[in-house]
């Protein structure tokens, strides 16, 4: 077959073109580390790389918001151990106030001081993050939750917990309500136990505790103490349904009183006429607490009747200041393990990270030693194409007819 010289110089120029682009292909995947520059190299392990990148980013976001999620609960249990400190200090002021050689001077000198820890108090349950959204307003975060009022606070936010996705399963609430740590049950947390105020006798009332769940009415009732010829008798009445539930019954102090599953003592010596109530624990914010200690620390107890509603004031008093302390206890357990939660997510998450890392290095990272064998090869094939080329172009049917 002739060849002629038009189509010898076309295939050997693109020959080497091809030589030339391969060269050039394996020298920039050198250069870049990569096996595939281009989508066109390997549409299945690109497509695959991908997918990759894409949950890798996805997981490395999910880390941004571990970390924003641990900041927000990291300065909410900052705040709530200061809380859990100052409400202990509290309860200390409780026992002191109950000593016997305070006078009443002395005692509103401590309802000052315990005023100046009622505006700490509310400092801390208006506090802001690092952002500047208020930490227990739930989902009003720019209002301001908690407002003083003369009985105690109102909660001018709402119930919401603002959540966050940390993983692909999982969101997290960043925060907590200012109602669900700063409220808490009265009393023992089933029933409250209280003195009237118009007593005359030194009766003190204690706080109580449940015998039988079964036999509780949640009613509310009356104890009326009548005093006649030396003889003290009470009469029990379920105020809720006005039905007398016992009358007559001999009263001795210290002695337990109980029915419908309830049971308390009276010590001292109740008044013809005094009379005590028995109510189902209701909710109260640990702001109307301190008002209402404040309230007894700065009432006269001189006379008999007065140091026995102290006595019953300073009761109820550490009985709520428990039952917040409790409630405040509660919230920063949950706090303390969603923080540990985060630690284990994010340990998964950089086991995921690296995970992708490995299956991308797979996809697309270069074999650097067979790489350079082939640029090796593909450099020697080169040279030798053009050697060949330049020989076979060179060659001339004149040079031999001379």
């Amino acid at each position: 077959m002739r060849i002629s010289t038009n189509t010898l110089y076309q295939a050997g120029s693109a020959k080497l073109s091809e030589l030339q682009a391969g060269l050039l292909k394996t020298q920039q995947q050198v250069a870049a580390g990569r096996r595939m520059l281009t989508p066109a190299d390997d549409p299945v392990g690109a497509a695959r790389a991908l997918e990759v990148t894409q949950s890798q980013s996805v997981n490395t976001q999910y880390g941004v918001n571990r970390a924003n999620a641990r900041d927000s609960l990291a300065m909410e249990e900052s705040v709530l151990q200061s809380v859990t400190g100052l409400i202990q200090d509290l309860q200390t002021s409780v026992v002191e106030a109950g000593n016997a050689s305070l006078d009443d001077t002395q005692r509103k000198f401590l309802a000052s001081e315990l005023s100046g820890r009622f505006n700490e108090l509310m400092g801390l349950a208006n506090s802001r993050d690092n952002t500047g959204n208020y930490l227990f307003a739930g989902f009003q975060s720019t209002s301001q939750p908690f407002v003083q009022t003369a009985t105690g606070a109102n909660y001018a936010g709402d119930q919401g917990q603002r959540l966050l996705q940390v993983d692909a399963t999982r969101q997290m609430a960043m925060s907590d309500a200012g109602d669900a740590v700063f409220m808490h049950k009265t009393g023992n947390g089933s029933f409250v136990t209280a003195a009237t105020g118009t007593n005359t006798g030194n009766g003190v009332i204690d706080p109580g505790s449940i015998t039988n769940t079964t036999l509780l009415t949640g009613h509310n009732y009356s104890l009326t103490f009548t005093v006649a010829a030396g003889v003290t008798t009470y009469d029990v009445v379920d105020t809720t349904t006005a039905t007398t539930v016992s009358s007559g019954n001999p009263y001795t102090s210290g002695q337990s009183i109980g029915f419908d599953g309830l049971q308390f003592d009276i010590k001292g010596a109740p008044a013809n006429g005094d009379s005590f109530t028995v109510a189902p624990s209701n909710r109260q914010d640990i702001f109307t607490t301190l008002r209402n200690l404040i309230n007894v620390l700065n009432t006269p107890a001189s006379s008999d009747a007065g140091k026995a509603a102290l006595t019953n004031g300073l009761n109820k008093a550490s009985m709520d200041l428990a039952q917040g302390l409790d409630n405040v206890l509660t919230v920063r357990a949950t706090t303390g393990a969603r923080l540990k939660e985060l630690d284990s997510l994010d340990n998964l998450g950089s086991d995921k990270d690296l995970q992708f890392s490995s299956t991308l290095s797979g996809l697309q990272d270069l074999d650097y030693n067979k790489a350079i064998t082939q640029l090796t090869q593909q450099s020697v094939t080169l040279q030798a194409a053009q050697q060949s080329f330049m020989k076979i172009t060179g060659l001339s049917l004149f040079d031999y007819l001379r």
